[in-house]
């Protein structure tokens, strides 16, 4: 979340909320592809373990529209 909070600093979306394993973000549509690339590998990639990390995203106007 430190490395994802950095990344976003140069952009206009923010991570707004965590709950449990969730982030939740309020991107710019036109950074949405190059958000969703970054966090994916921020949060599959940071630590290197023997079972792999798996990262679903989505994206809805809501909370509730993107589970």
């Amino acid at each position: 979340m430190i490395d994802i909070d950095k990344e976003l600093r140069k952009r206009k979306s923010k991570m707004i909320l965590q709950v449990h394993d969730e982030l939740v973000f309020e991107v710019h549509e036109e950074e949405l592809d190059e958000v969703k690339e970054m966090v994916r590998d921020k949060m599959e990639n940071t630590v290197d373990l023997e079972v792999p990390i798996k990262v679903d995203i989505n994206v809805g106007e809501n909370w509730l529209e993107a589970k």
